[in-house]
């Protein structure tokens, strides 16, 4: 039986199934998980396989499901093939996510699956895509402007889910329900000429027949070069990713600059794709974001910046590129008593001062834990200080600069990133800005020659 034998190929050839596994089948009555159900129990004894079926009600055509129900079980019954039913509401599921019932569906059933698997321990899921299925997805995706992956369709094996007859043509399988004398139902869905699939299955595939005779097997091998082109550049991906990434949470990224301003756009939009599906909090950048994210590293200068979808920014800053969904923190304002000690959790830093005389050794405890320190003429200030973040207005002195400066003009030179300015802590005496902490102290308050008493500061990471 040449389906069987190609089935049996296409499970080998994937690895599929190595033996003694229990599979569960999804078996909707129409054509293509008919015939999956009948060519698993006939290649059963060979890889000594347990099989379940499993048949998922959608909820949205209730006057055909018991008759496809009724069909199953019978089915099942009669090849001692235990039978399972479960049921989802696709259409509420649609509306509170915003997504069309298509999508719904198929994000629900792959739940309903492995769920269903993990219930009843099993190891492999097995679906009834065909060659044709592979085929009208690739054609689906070109019409949208998938690029390599999206191109590469369904692939033949994807954790647990198997598909044993992606090989397999529909034509074949008709002419093993003619041999076998095999029943099966046809879901109205699949008939019906509003979605794109069906369309391109009964209108745009038998016009490329017409010039093409074997477009379905020339769709699915070109698929197949897809996927394993993609696979093979996948690989690149990691290992290129490797000596990008400076540090990542679950919402947020971090590249060296250099060698992603250079490298090639083709390996850059991979790199940028994968790393994206990888966080967590950065899901939702589509292929056009990708592109734009991409002109930023590209052209952008330090400082720019784009806001995509969902909170996330993309910010080119002076040696890192950074993707985040993190809320920008803004320091909060704190009375400073001295000697004493303040948390910054904000920031991450605390800041500890004291006042000595002028002569005093600087005694730092725990040394390489502290990241700056300051000292300023203590009798020239007023007490308590202030620590606050930036205003608008603000301005100051730089020592060594000689003038006054807006802050942000320094920040600016300072080349202090957009998004890091509202945490850089400020301390103030009365309203003077004392020392802009971890970059610069203000000339009014430097320590002189008939300077007497000092401030020292010493700001920690925490």
């Amino acid at each position: 039986m040449e389906l069987l034998k190609k089935a049996k190929r296409t499970i080998k050839k994937h690895s599929m199934l190595y033996g003694k596994e229990r599979v569960l089948i999804g078996l909707s009555g129409g054509p293509d998980s008919v015939c999956l159900l009948h060519v698993l129990h006939k290649l059963k004894d060979d890889f000594r396989l347990d099989l379940h079926a499993l048949y998922i009600d959608h909820g949205l055509r209730p006057e055909e499901v018991p008759v496809e129900i009724k069909f199953c079980e019978n089915l099942c019954e009669n090849l001692k093939v235990p039978f399972i039913t479960k049921s989802i509401d696709v259409k509420s599921y649609a509306e509170s996510r915003g997504m069309n019932r298509q999508e719904a569906a198929r994000a629900l059933r792959y739940m309903v699956f492995e769920e269903t698997a993990y219930m009843i321990n099993a190891q492999r899921i097995a679906l009834g895509h065909t060659a044709d299925d592979q085929a009208e997805t690739l054609l689906m995706r070109l019409f949208r402007g998938s690029g390599p992956t999206g191109l590469s369709a369904i692939p033949p094996i994807r954790g647990i889910i198997i598909r044993p007859l992606i090989e397999i043509e529909r034509r074949e399988i008709e002419r093993f329900f003619e041999e076998e004398k095999i029943d099966f139902i046809v879901d109205s869905s699949n008939l019906r000429k509003d979605y794109l699939r069906n369309k391109i299955r009964f209108s745009f595939i038998p016009m490329l027949k017409e010039y093409n005779p074997t477009v379905i097997d020339t769709l699915s091998r070109t698929a197949a070069i897809f996927r394993e082109e993609d696979k093979y550049l996948e690989i690149i991906v990691a290992k290129t990713m490797m000596r990008l990434i400076s540090s990542k949470t679950n919402a947020r990224i971090e590249f060296f600059l250099s060698p992603v301003e250079v490298m090639d756009k083709v390996l850059l939009r991979r790199v940028l794709r994968k790393a994206i599906d990888e966080t967590k909090g950065l899901r939702g950048i589509n292929f056009t974001h990708i592109e734009d994210i991409i002109d930023l590293i590209k052209n952008g200068k330090a400082g720019d910046r784009i806001y995509l979808p969902k909170g996330i920014r993309a910010i080119k800053e002076y040696s890192t590129f950074v993707l985040t969904s993190e809320p920008s923190v803004k320091l909060n304002t704190y009375v400073f008593e001295i000697p004493g000690e303040v948390i910054l959790k904000e920031a991450g830093i605390s800041i500890k001062a004291s006042i000595v005389e002028k002569d005093a050794k600087l005694k730092i405890d725990e040394p390489g834990l502290w990241t700056a320190y300051g000292i300023f003429d203590a009798d020239r200030l007023i007490f308590p200080l202030t620590v606050r973040p930036r205003k608008t207005g603000d301005f100051f002195y730089p020592l060594g600069f000689g003038r006054r400066k807006k802050l942000q003009d320094f920040f600016v030179d300072e080349k202090v990133p957009r998004d890091e300015r509202d945490r850089v802590p400020l301390i103030l005496s009365g309203d003077d800005i004392v020392w802009v902490v971890g970059h610069r102290g203000d000339e009014r308050f430097r320590v002189k020659e008939e300077t007497k008493r000092v401030l020292r500061a010493v700001v920690r990471k925490i």
